[in-house]
């Protein structure tokens, strides 16, 4: 897979589809690699006339590690960001937002279309309010606003993200297999295979999981982004499954009720993943986003 050099790192990515259909910039979330993005959902995308770049953030895959950073005190993290003070962190997710930016940039695409998920939507808000004459259309996917009265995850649900780093390729699949088990709709298939190979292939493409905990450090100090949000002007497309116990629906609507004129859809039943049975409904609404724009 190709890298470039955007933001003073190596950033990772994959294209699909063809370079002269409308761009469409797919961020992904908390850990997660490019390989993450369900294939048939890319293939439904591709397949509605877009060109897809999806990438490696920092700290995950191949690309740029911050591995002289070490782990972050997620604990002394939580609790100066609880008390109004600026943590103390490797990155903001200011920084993963202009990472998005300078591949733009870096591949000579003027503007794009930008969707993301998790923290992926964390990262695409961010873009669309630092950069707003790069994004053609923001769409956030069961993600929230960093709004400390949203409601957290459901306790055993968050504390999957807590558990001390697997020892074992084996137990690193398993482990991601179960999280996906247990974060992802109960009321779709569970495609065990999929998520067993995706895990795989991301262990072997590059196992980092204090990489996951500095990004998720990011996420503690970023704060709200509510105000920044209400000053956005692109259309604008907010997706939350009612099933999502990792970020409550709450986050969705608190995220729809943040941007101007935005398109809220909830999906019932889905929870925090993308399952084959909801990717022609966030098709048929990202199509509707994008029909919005000027060009």
């Amino acid at each position: 897979m190709p890298t470039i050099e955007a933001n003073g790192i190596e950033i990772c990515y994959e294209s699909q589809g063809d370079p002269s259909h409308p761009p469409l910039l797919l961020v992904m979330g908390l850990g997660g690699q490019l390989v993450r993005w369900p294939a048939a959902f890319r293939d439904e995308l591709e397949g509605r006339g877009y060109y897809l770049i999806y990438f490696d953030n920092r700290d995950v895959g191949q690309s740029t590690h911050f591995h002289e950073a070490g782990a972050p005190d997620m604990a002394a993290i939580f609790a100066s960001a609880a008390s109004g003070e600026k943590p103390s962190v490797a990155y903001t997710l200011d920084d993963m937002a202009d990472d998005a930016e300078a591949l733009l940039t870096a591949l000579e695409i003027e503007r794009a279309h930008v969707l993301g998920a998790s923290l992926g939507g964390m990262i695409a808000q961010a873009l669309a309010i630092r950069h707003p004459q790069r994004v053609r259309s923001l769409t956030s996917i069961m993600s929230t606003t960093g709004n400390p009265e949203v409601p957290p995850g459901k306790p055993d649900v968050m504390a999957r993200l807590m558990l001390p780093p697997p020892t074992s390729r084996d137990e690193a699949i398993e482990r991601s297999v179960e999280t996906d088990r247990v974060i992802g709709s109960q009321v779709f298939p569970f495609e065990e295979e999929i998520f067993r190979q995706r895990a795989a292939l991301a262990y072997d493409r590059g196992f980092d999981p204090i990489g996951a905990a500095r990004q998720m450090a990011a996420i503690a100090a970023h704060g709200d982004r509510r105000e920044g949000l209400a000053g956005l002007r692109m259309p604008a497309l907010v997706i939350h499954g009612t099933d999502d116990l990792l970020v409550m629906p709450e986050g969705g609507r608190d995220t729809a009720a943040a941007i101007p004129n935005a398109e809220l859809v909830m999906i019932e039943g889905m929870a925090h993943d993308l399952p084959s049975a909801v990717h022609g409904r966030i098709g048929d609404a990202f199509d509707s986003v994008a029909a919005r724009t000027s060009d």
